[in-house]
């Protein structure tokens, strides 16, 4: 989604910030030995330090850790594992980087986690990799040799209370601080310890922000609104990473501060702007193997706890029949997410999770259609910045005001600038100062359940959004209009020009 421009860590156990790649043959940072990152890689902070500076750090924590192992109390330790030319600011940074290492992700993958931007940090083939909103980029400095990644998976699943292990060799959990955990171990990896992190939100964004964006047409966000408004039922739809909790969080921001809402997930990653929000996670086994909480009884306990708005963080097991009972029984105004690779997708989806429940075919598409009000759908796609003149475009030379063609020298011009970006890892006809691709998120249409003359559930389009965010009626609009407002749907039509309500 949105991420900051600054790529100044908050919180690092190091001074120097990460380096961003170069984009074009221009001077920059470099790595260790002075050699520079490739393009979609990035420095890790503290790569560019030197051997012996890092090596003394690791000394100090190592002494940390002997002396908080013994039961010394932390200050304490603290002052026996600092060095004596070590200073108040290098005496901040041991501290951060003992905490990071007894309750965050380490000393190397926690500043990673805490750059601005960053949403995932992935560790796994003896590499590690994150991602800012700009697809996955290399990070180089921070790469775990096996055994190091296989002790910070252990240690940060006994964190959460979990187990890993050869017994037990997958987990899902979040750290003290919010962030989500998934490991996995060999055999069940072929490519060594899989790490994957990803980070707590610090705030919900605003509709403003998400248009600016472009995760929302210009004037969806009426809808959007109106949607909320009307206290219609509703899933938010897509596939993984496309910012369904994103949208979700922004959208309960607009929940009147009387309501009270509800949300039941897996891990509390909700978090919006509201007053009264009440948080229901999901609990596995402990290490015994009892003691698990799943989502059905926290959606049975919050029909219990006067919701008015109930949420669910991600439809994908049984809790979908009591969902759609809920929803059927006065509760409206509900929202939850599900994974789908289209709208057409949907009602397979519900009707497979209904089949988990013991509900067939039928009764999950009477339940869906009673229970639900819209499907709003959004989609990931890879995009270049500022892309500049085709390979052909650059090589042919300007022609005269007479249609004759410059001189040579100007064709000259054009390869050494085909050259120049060569050098510095573009594509050829990216224009220069543009940017690695982004990944972009956003709405892809909105959609209405209805069961067709035979009785299948399926889903219609009720608004489209093209690739340049243009907005378009679909078979459903007129339902939509119905449920809203003719208003809303008429004023991201363009007025009703594109659209006349029946």
């Amino acid at each position: 989604m949105v991420s900051a421009a600054s790529m100044m860590g908050t919180g690092s156990s190091c001074a120097d910030p990460v380096l961003r790649v170069p984009s074009e043959g221009g001077t920059g940072s470099t790595g260790p030995g002075g050699s520079r990152p490739r393009p979609g890689e990035v420095l890790s902070p503290g790569a560019a330090t030197g051997v012996d500076d890092r090596g003394a750090a690791e000394d100090e924590l190592a002494v940390v850790r002997g002396a908080l192992a013994r039961g010394v109390g932390l200050e304490r330790a603290l002052g026996t594992g600092a060095a004596p030319t070590t200073g108040a600011g290098g005496l901040a940074r041991l501290s951060r980087r003992v905490r990071a290492d007894v309750e965050g992700a380490g000393p190397v993958l926690q500043p990673l986690l805490e750059l601005d931007g960053v949403t995932d940090v992935l560790v796994g083939a003896g590499r590690t990799w994150i991602d800012r909103g700009r697809g996955l980029e290399a990070a180089r400095g921070a790469a775990l040799p096996e055994p190091q990644a296989r002790a910070l998976a252990v240690r940060m699943a006994a964190s959460c209370g979990r187990r890993l292990d050869d017994a037990s060799p997958v987990v899902d959990a979040t750290l003290p601080d919010g962030t989500r955990l998934n490991a996995v171990l060999p055999p069940l990896s072929a490519d060594g310890t899989l790490i994957c992190l990803r980070t707590k939100r610090r705030r919900a964004f605003t509709l403003a922000e998400l248009v600016e964006a472009g995760t929302i047409a210009p004037g969806l966000e009426t809808v959007l609104t109106e949607l909320v408004r009307a206290r219609a039922s509703c899933l938010v739809t897509g596939a993984t990473g496309t910012g369904k909790t994103t949208l979700l969080a922004t959208l309960l921001g607009l929940v009147p501060a009387t309501e009270r809402i509800v949300c039941i997930e897996e891990a509390a990653e909700l978090r919006p702007d509201h007053p009264h929000v009440i948080h229901l996670q999901e609990r596995g086994d402990n290490v015994q193997g009892v003691g698990a909480v799943p989502m059905t009884a926290l959606v049975r306990t919050a029909l219990r706890m006067r919701p008015d708005r109930i949420v669910l963080g991600e439809c994908r097991g049984p809790e979908v029949r009591d969902v759609l009972t809920a929803l059927n029984t006065g509760h409206e105004g509900g929202w939850a997410t599900l994974h789908a690779n289209s709208p057409a997708d949907v009602p397979a989806r519900l009707t497979a999770l209904g089949a988990l429940a013991g509900l067939d075919e039928t009764a999950v598409a009477a339940q869906a259609v009673s229970a639900l009000d819209a499907v709003v759908h959004l989609r990931r796609t890879s995009e270049a910045l500022d892309e500049g003149p085709s390979r052909a475009d650059a090589l042919r030379p300007p022609a005269r005001p007479d249609g004759d063609s410059q001189p040579d020298a100007l064709l000259r011009g054009s390869l050494d600038s085909l050259r120049d970006q060569r050098d510095a890892g573009l594509s050829p006809g990216t224009a220069r100062g543009s940017g690695p691709p982004r990944t972009r998120r956003c709405i892809a249409g909105v959609g209405l359940l209805r069961r067709d003359a035979e009785g299948r559930l399926v889903c219609e389009d009720a608004l489209l959004v093209s690739r340049d965010g243009i907005v378009s009626a679909g078979p459903a609009a007129d339902g939509l209009a119905e449920r809203i407002g003719a208003a809303p749907v008429a004023a991201v039509l363009g007025g009703g020009a594109l659209w006349t309500p029946t």
